[in-house]
């Protein structure tokens, strides 16, 4: 593999010095961009873009080239491939989002969810190789998974954006069924980051979309104690560095201190915590990556500014910060507001690590 020309993501990411803070925004190759658009009128389909290594790569380059002050890749693929590939059949119906062909409800469905062969994923895999072929050390490249929680809302409900109340029911109700989702999930999980690792990718990420939607103890058994055991069986060293490992859920301020314990080398944040106060609670446990409302950058490019600018003091001085989004780019952000948040981020973030 080539040498990393620029490791500042990396070295955030393990607390390390930087001359500046690290940037890159969740959903960065995606609708906002036209690029994209056109990549994905030529393939056909978005599971197709995900399928072919050669789209996959084409866009996950694209913001890169658009925006030089981007400091990391993330793979182009979906959460959703894991229980595509346990069988449940995924698709996506325009304008609804995804949808699976098959639901895990039925007791005798369930005992039957096995971790699958993860050849089944193989054009993943595929595609991480050749993204680290074409970024040739320009930055590092994450890799990602969804979290067992999230990823078994989607296979008992069949769709995202629920209220989730089948799974919750099930939760309560037949808790042991939830637990065998769960853990087949996690063991999937692992297999597939590590694969993703193996295959090239420099850090690797676990997005915990719905964890903010459960009670404070339902939280630490049905969504963090499976974190953690990926966590703890994901491989730690590829290429002769440190892999890092990032966890994220979405609306989860409120257990910030019982995730800086898992074992994470960083921990994402959405917009609703201020950073500054997560910092003092986690101490120097954790990275964190946040976390600018995604909405600001529909707005104009000194609003956005001021509030990059908010963020980065809210910080403060030191390292370990990743600047990102709170959660994913809208696709009706203008492209030119991207680039004002990477130049304000740029501009302001130095004078944090003198």
């Amino acid at each position: 593999m080539s040498e990393l020309k620029n490791d500042t993501f990396l070295k955030a990411l393990m607390r390390q010095p930087t001359d500046y803070t690290p940037v890159w925004m969740m959903r960065q190759a995606g609708r906002y961009l036209p690029e994209y658009r056109e990549s994905r009128k030529t393939a056909g389909s978005f599971l197709q873009l995900c399928k072919n290594a050669q789209f996959a790569t084409d866009v996950t380059l694209q913001p890169l080239d658009r925006y030089p002050l981007l400091d990391s890749a993330i793979l182009f693929s979906d959460i959703l491939t894991v229980p595509d590939a346990m069988g449940l059949g995924l698709y996506f119906e325009e304008g609804e989002g995804p949808k699976f062909e098959r639901t895990l409800q039925l007791e005798v469905d369930i005992q039957k969810l096995e971790v699958p062969d993860m050849a089944k994923l193989q054009y993943v895999f595929d595609a991480v190789s050749s993204i680290r072929k074409a970024l040739n050390g320009r930055v590092p490249l994450i890799g990602f998974s969804g979290s067992p929680w999230t990823l078994a809302t989607y296979m008992v409900e069949g769709k995202g954006g629920t209220d989730f109340l089948t799974t919750k029911k099930m939760a309560y109700a037949r808790p042991d069924l939830l637990h065998h989702i769960l853990e087949t999930t996690a063991q999937t999980v692992i297999q597939y980051l590590n694969a993703q690792i193996a295959a090239g990718a420099q850090a690797v990420m676990i997005f915990d979309s719905w964890g903010g939607a459960l009670s404070h103890d339902a939280y630490i058994e049905f969504s963090l104690n499976y974190m953690q055991k990926i966590v703890a069986g994901l491989t730690k060293t590829n290429d002769g560095r440190k892999v890092p490992s990032v966890v994220f859920t979405k609306g989860g301020a409120l257990w910030l201190e019982a995730q800086a314990e898992i074992g994470a080398d960083a921990l994402g944040l959405d917009w609703a915590v201020d950073i500054g106060q997560a910092r003092q609670r986690v101490g120097d446990k954790v990275a964190l990556q946040g976390n600018l409302d995604p909405a600001i950058l529909l707005s104009t490019p000194e609003a956005i500014e001021e509030q990059v600018e908010n963020v980065l003091r809210s910080y403060g001085h030191g390292h370990g910060h990743v600047f990102n989004l709170g959660h994913g780019i809208t696709q009706w952000t203008p492209p030119e507001n991207a680039a004002a948040m990477l130049d304000a981020v740029r501009k302001h973030s130095q004078q944090y690590h003198k």
